[in-house]
């Protein structure tokens, strides 16, 4: 992002006053957080004191705010805890072998039932000051309520200090130390984060299992540990020289780093200060490990990444693709869904699989899906900053929905690249467990509902569009909602808006049927008639989902023609998508169960009729959508 900054205008004050210009009718807060911590990596705790500069944009007055302590989740019979052993209680089914299958995410289980006092996380805030004044603290175990003895203004700014002591939990989910590939720190949800207030009031959410929302800012964070320890995560690494490490050094696009030992750093106790640097993001990871190297990749008008990883001689080669695979898809994403605005990004192993954060992501292992995956978050987690735990599909499915996209790319895969999700989806329907895409995040029946939910249906939400507006359509939406909504943390309704214009199309009742309902798509070819020389064929809507429907005829002299049939509440058609010749129809009004249409042709004629041929509409029953006549 190359934007020209006036002298004496600050980073994060731009950025505010960039969002409030370019979105007059959605204030949004604004946060500036200066960390300091000091690691012991013995006792595995650190104490650190966080200065905090907050603007209230808001037209409300604030009697009160609200931090996450997320490690407080890291203890028995913590709300995690009890919550993560009640869905294993859930049967699911049984496997191919007659064994039950329960609901458990098997990453925590009951592991933190079983935690020893040396191995629990907490996050232990000594104080909040407000302009200096000690405030009110009242726990709710992942949540700290402040009750404020001066209410925060509308339009004002303020600043809180806040001192924290805190114990890294042994590594359950997502963050912790010594996880199963032998990291030692993966560093996320670590410090007292302000919740986000917006225009739906506070999102005070208890860290149950799920995902995160929070306020755009600026990170100054400064970490303290033994000089051992490599690091790596969120921001840009203003004292790249002093570390070593690799990262002072000229970028090698090919062979990894390791610690420079001739590098002059700054050391206390034998310690060395990490001082991190990030703006306009919503949180900062970070990660930590006496074995770590790197690979750097920097593209051309494009972002510096590094790949952070354990040196393991038999994973080199793995690492290394990761890398080189990443360095050839970043042209690609960046034309299909926007450029990455930061300076850099890092790949860092740890945690528990895959987990994205601004400008950095931990992934346990080489995998390549994994990686991009995780990268595309950086858009739809990173960018947008969509509230993940009221719509977690809008940042996990679009995510999917670029990974698979990408990944499909890379292979050269010219198939569906999508069909998984669909499979997955459909297996929900059919063990009637589905859940809708407006459920909170926390609030899933079960894993299994949320899964499907988020990441299966939430990508077939993107790929179904396609089939309702055109790819070519859907490609200039992708990038429109990138340049009109990232930094903004939109809503499905900013989304669907945006498609609306695109196309020309009315998509209200799609946002409708596939967030707020679980209504399926099913739609059948019926009773085919003479009608003299020309043939009428029906087609009946058996499903309670109304979705505009592509017939395909295809003739026994081998000529094609593509059926479309608009739905009435779209008030508008799609543009045609290939060569085939195509005959646009009447609206299907939405209550009618059946539609007939006729074809210039006798029945005679025809070799097969098939609906959807493309097979991006989620019907539920392709059983009755294609006959072949004799």
């Amino acid at each position: 992002m190359n934007i020209k900054i006036s002298t004496g205008l600050s980073v994060g004050l731009f950025f505010s006053c960039l969002i409030l210009n370019a979105q007059p009718d959605r204030w949004q807060q604004r946060i500036a957080y200066n960390i300091n911590v000091n690691m012991n990596v013995v006792t595995n705790q650190f104490a650190g004191i966080e200065k905090i500069d907050y603007w209230n944009n808001s037209p409300d007055t604030l009697n009160r705010v609200f931090f996450h302590l997320y490690w407080n989740a890291f203890q028995p019979n913590s709300m995690m805890d009890v919550r993560s052993r009640e869905l294993g209680k859930t049967l699911l089914g049984t496997d191919k072998d007659g064994n039950p299958i329960y609901d458990w995410d098997e990453r925590v289980a009951d592991r933190i039932q079983h935690l020893q006092p040396n191995e629990i996380g907490y996050d232990s805030t000594r104080y909040v000051k407000l302009n200096g004044v000690n405030q009110n603290l009242i726990y709710h175990e992942t949540i700290l309520e402040v009750d404020l003895k001066t209410p925060l203004l509308p339009h004002s700014k303020n600043s809180f200090e806040v001192a924290f002591n805190c114990q890294v939990p042994i590594q359950i989910r997502r963050s912790g130390r010594d996880n199963a590939e032998g990291i030692r720190y993966s560093m996320s949800q670590w410090y007292p984060k302000m919740v986000e207030y917006d225009y739906q009031g506070w999102n005070a959410n208890p860290y149950i299992a799920r995902e995160f929302y929070g306020v755009w800012g600026d990170y100054n964070v400064n970490i303290s540990i033994d000089k051992t320890y490599m690091l790596a995560g969120s921001g840009t690494l203003q004292n790249a020289n002093d570390v070593g490490f690799g990262y002072g050094q000229s970028t090698d696009n090919s062979q990894p780093s390791t610690a420079n030992k001739n590098s002059q750093r700054s050391t206390v106790n034998s310690q060395l200060t990490w001082k991190f640097a990030a703006q306009n993001v919503h949180d900062f990871v970070w990660a930590a490990d006496t074995a770590y190297t790197m690979i750097k990749k920097q593209i051309p008008n494009g972002p510096l990444f590094y790949f952070v990883y354990k040196k393991v001689d038999s994973l080199q080669a793995a690492w290394e693709n990761v890398a080189n695979t990443i360095e050839k898809a970043y042209p690609f994403i960046a034309k299909t869904f926007g450029a990455y605005p930061y300076k850099n990004y890092s790949f860092v192993q740890g945690g528990d699989g895959g987990m994205e954060y601004p400008m950095a992501t931990l992934i346990k292992n080489a995998s390549v899906g994994t990686a991009i995956h995780e990268f595309m978050h950086s858009w739809y987690q990173g960018m947008m900053g969509t509230n993940e735990s009221l719509y977690p599909w809008m940042d996990e499915g679009f995510a999917t929905y670029a990974e698979l996209r990408t990944s499909a790319w890379l292979k050269k895969d010219t198939g569906f690249a999508f069909i998984n999700s669909y499979n997955s989806y459909f297996r929900i329907v059919k063990s009637g467990k589905e859940e809708a895409l407006s459920t909170h995040a926390d609030h899933y029946n079960t894993n299994y509902a949320y899964g499907v939910a988020s990441y299966s249906k939430g990508s077939m939400y993107l790929s179904q569009l396609g089939y309702i507006v055109g790819e070519e359509n859907l490609d200039k939406i992708l990038l429109e909602y990138y340049n009109e909504w990232k930094f903004k943390h939109p809503t499905p309704n900013d989304f669907i808006r945006i498609a609306e214009k695109i196309s020309g199309i009315e998509l209200q009742w799609y946002n409708q049927y596939w967030i707020n309902t679980t209504r399926t798509i099913d739609y059948a070819i019926g009773d085919i008639n003479m009608n003299g020389n020309n043939a009428g064929i029906t087609l009946k809507r058996l499903g309670l989902m109304p979705m505009p429907v592509d017939v395909l005829i295809t003739y026994k002299d081998g000529t094609q023609e593509l059926h479309y049939i608009p739905m009435d509440l779209m008030f508008g058609a799609k543009p045609a998508e290939n060569n085939i010749k195509r005959i646009v129809h009447d609206e299907w009004k939405w209550v009618d169960p059946e539609y007939s249409f006729t074809i210039t042709k006798p029945v005679t004629d025809i070799k097969s009729i098939e609906i959807d041929p493309s097979q991006r509409m989620a019907d539920v029953s392709r059983i009755n959508n294609k006959i072949v006549v004799p």
